[in-house]
């Protein structure tokens, strides 16, 4: 299988990024490899990102161990850090982990609704139309993830994003590579319409049926994809012949 190489003039400006060289290097890595702009398997050469970048070794070094930690990416000592591919057990797993979050926010929400709370779901959904018409997908994925966060928001647990941020990492890869697929992007608007009017009603067991539903439909669309782009996904052992 050829080599592909991470190309860093996919790396989004750090200046664009808030806070601090090391938190902006770290982010514009992390969002390069979920929008899939780093695909898995590339390999990611350090002094290229610096030399995209304008920065030191340093704060590259430091966000690929974070990224690291995260299993974003693999790093072999003295070789080459490579994109990790994408694993359908961890997938499994964060899914399974960010539902148990996210259908209790939703409950939460049509239980807790406010006229502020409604005001920006349905903006938020105007907006994915709009994007939706125009094709852009980056965009829907911005505006999609801001639909789950005004969710999030209104439970008022302050440690809440940073868990489900830390169960999404291979989710949300999977999810961006979905969106392209012929009817993805529609689906997702009509099942936030749902989730919506479900908030809307004050009907807490309907916000779970429609946030549960919309978000199982991840696994469902993921499966025939494993075995359409093998070369994204590990590959698990073959089994040894039995005796």
């Amino acid at each position: 299988m050829p080599v592909i190489e991470a190309d860093p003039r996919k790396l989004p400006d750090p200046q664009s990024l808030s806070g601090p060289l090391a938190d902006r290097v770290y982010e514009a890595l992390r969002n390069a490899i979920l929008t899939l702009d780093f695909p898995p398997g590339a390999v990611i050469r350090k002094s290229a990102v610096c030399d995209q970048l304008g920065v030191s070794r340093t704060p590259v070094s430091d966000a690929i161990l974070k990224l690291e930690a995260e299993g974003l990416v693999e790093v072999v000592p003295q070789s080459a850090t490579r994109v990790s591919r994408m694993s359908m057990r961890e997938i499994r797993e964060d899914a399974f982990l960010r539902e148990a979050i996210e259908v209790a926010a939703a409950e939460y929400a049509a239980e807790h609704l406010s006229d502020a709370l409604l005001g920006r779901l349905t903006r938020s959904v105007r907006l994915q139309k709009l994007q939706l018409e125009d094709g852009d997908y980056e965009e829907f994925h911005k505006f999609d993830q801001e639909f789950h966060r005004l969710i999030l928001d209104c439970c008022g647990v302050s440690r809440i994003h940073d868990t489900v941020r830390f169960v999404s990492n291979h989710v949300d890869r999977a999810r961006f590579l979905l969106l392209p697929e012929p009817g993805r992007v529609s689906d997702a608007v009509a099942e936030h319409i749902a989730i919506l009017e479900a908030i809307r009603s004050g009907d807490p067991a309907a916000a779970r049926r429609a946030m549960k539903r919309h978000l199982r439909q991840l696994l469902e669309r993921l499966a025939p994809l494993e075995k359409e782009r093998p070369e994204l996904f590990v590959q698990a052992p073959a089994a040894k012949p039995k005796r």
